[in-house]
């Protein structure tokens, strides 16, 4: 499985992530960072820490499970 993770910093100087599962194959760094900036902008994901204030960076994980 695929997760896009995009890592923030909040008011309190924590790094929060936001992970969004099954990324489009095609997304480019510029188009995350976009989305990252728009979180922040418009205060989508509050957190103990206070609000989001930077874009940390974002990449992606990619998991495997083998059955036994």
């Amino acid at each position: 499985m695929k997760v896009l993770v995009m890592t923030f910093k909040n008011e309190a100087g924590q790094n929060v992530n936001v992970r969004v599962r099954y990324p489009r194959e095609d997304l480019t760094g510029q188009e995350v960072l976009q989305v990252m900036n728009t979180i922040i902008a418009k205060n989508i994901f509050p957190t103990t820490g206070g609000d989001l204030t930077e874009a940390v960076g974002a990449y992606i994980e990619e998991t495997t499970r083998t059955s036994l």
